[in-house]
């Protein structure tokens, strides 16, 4: 492909060599170049592109793409191209190189806090349920076709993207429903394309780190980016920063919520308690008018089934084809029912910190269980202020509380355990220690009550433990049915 077609979106000065250069591939790994490629020198927490230059010229790279000066190239036979921002620039070219395979989809893009991975399920189920052929891109995996890929972040590298992108539209696909990170915002990685749909759940303080967020400010300004990429605008009305966030914003806007502001509303909300089973009840009205069930307890799965009904509204999908998709949907570790016993219920969940902890029990505690358990552990290398908050939250509103290891990585599980015993200290919380999770599980299970709900909490739809560095396969599910199948007792 021509440089100059590649470079046809992207502001740009060439400061040395010719334009009239024949590019083979656009790589921003050195590992991965090869003769003829254009490379672009990607700035990064942890290192620099711009120290590769002269590696990847002596590999055959022919054109380079900095956003400054790189030393002892003068003499070599190379085109080298100023840009601002090499990833905003990385974006452009990206798209360019696959030919713009987001112009031949529907892009929803959904960004928040909570709700971006239940939402993005439900809205494929409720899209394939009506015929279209979808495809998503999130914090559990890539699904293009019949073909799922595990995800490494939430929001891809935007080389990874526009190629993911050009897979849907040779496979067939439709619609694209993808999680927008605020870091993926933030890196420019959705950049080169407009979003159809753009999506906000809800926000409160997280990301906040070395690395990620220097504040609060900076994390909900890089999410309110969105409502200036996309073409309409969805956001929840009832958040108390949904003004905030969408200063500036260029795009036609709806609102979903509870309240009477709201263009979407959910109204007269019930609790679903049956053996075995949680769920919620309500009824939709404003832009459209009839009940819904959901199989996921509490108020925030009424906001995430509320946000996926407006956004398939605009794909004109039938009524009972909304309402059958709802009542059988599914997320893998959000809030997901294990079946073990009508005597009891069972559920994982990917509650990692004190925020989604406390939501995910002060929302069970609504189903008024005989007992609610919450088995957890927290991942080693990490804050232990976590810790502390998310010990003193499980003693707080669990009956017991199971401590186990989640993923300890180069700690010693039984250091991460004290400083959880720590934060539950706190409180006048029961609690038991088991450090293998497995075993930690089996207990629970065994020590069932009739009318206890068991929450297994931190990792969600993770498959491994992490260990010294080494990932071991670890599923929960996997674990549940090999407890089960071997002789467990319950009531």
């Amino acid at each position: 492909m021509k440089l100059l077609d590649l470079l046809e979106q992207t502001d740009y000065e060439c400061i040395q060599g010719t334009m009239d250069t024949e590019v083979t591939a656009v790589v921003y790994d050195s590992r991965k170049v090869m003769e003829g490629s254009l490379f672009i020198c990607i700035e990064g927490a942890n290192f620099d592109g711009h120290c590769f230059a002269a590696e990847v010229v002596e590999k055959g790279a022919k054109v380079l793409v900095v956003s400054k000066a790189v030393e002892n190239l003068s003499a070599q036979d190379i085109t080298v191209i100023k840009v601002a921002d090499t990833r905003y620039a990385m974006a452009f070219i990206s798209a360019a190189w696959f030919g713009h395979p987001a112009e031949k989809l529907k892009v929803v893009g959904i960004t928040g806090t909570k709700g971006k991975t239940t939402t993005t399920w439900l809205v494929k189920d409720i899209l394939e349920e009506a015929g279209f052929k979808v495809g998503l891109i999130g914090t559990i995996e890539t699904i293009i076709g019949d073909t799922h890929i595990p995800a490494e972040s939430t929001t891809p590298e935007s080389y990874v993207l526009q190629e993911d992108f050009a897979k849907m539209v040779e496979a067939g696909v439709e619609i694209v429903v993808m999680e927008v990170s605020s870091q993926g915002l933030k890196l420019h990685r959705t950049q080169g394309f407009t979003f159809d749909y753009g999506i906000f759940t809800n926000l409160e303080p997280d990301h906040i780190a070395p690395n990620e967020h220097a504040s609060f400010e900076e994390y909900m300004a890089c999410k309110g980016l969105l409502f200036r990429q996309c073409r309409t605008g969805i956001v929840n009305a009832d958040d108390t920063h949904t003004e905030k966030l969408l200063e500036g914003y260029t795009c036609e806007l709806e609102t979903f919520g509870l309240g009477e502001k709201s263009m979407l509303r959910a109204e007269h909300l019930e609790l679903v308690h049956t053996p075995g089973e949680l769920g919620v009840r309500f009824h939709v009205t404003g832009l459209m008018d009839f009940a819904v069930e959901v199989p996921a307890p509490g108020r925030f799965s009424v906001y995430n089934a509320l946000c996926a009904i407006a956004i398939c509204r605009h794909f004109k999908v039938e009524l009972p084809e909304i309402q059958r998709a709802l009542k059988t949907a599914k997320v893998k570790g959000r809030i997901e029912k294990v079946p073990v016993s009508d005597k009891f219920t069972l559920l994982i969940d990917y509650a990692h910190n004190a925020m989604a902890l406390e939501s995910l029990l002060t929302t069970l505690r609504e189903y008024q269980p005989g007992r609610l358990v919450c088995v957890f552990g927290c991942g080693g290398n990490r804050s232990k202020l976590r810790r502390f908050e998310m010990g003193e939250v499980s003693g707080r509103l669990a009956d017991l509380t199971v401590i186990t290891s989640d993923n300890p990585r180069f700690e010693e599980p039984q250091d991460i355990i004290e400083d959880i015993k720590t934060g539950i200290g706190r409180t006048a919380g029961r609690y038991v220690e088991i450090c293998d999770r497995k075993e930690a599980i089996a207990w629970a299970i065994s020590s069932a009550e009739e009318g206890d709900l068991i929450v297994l909490a931190g990792k969600g739809h993770e498959d491994y433990q992490e260990i010294k560095g080494k990932k071991y396969p670890m599923d929960e599910r996997q674990i549940i049915r090999e407890l089960l199948d071997g002789g467990l007792t319950h009531i």
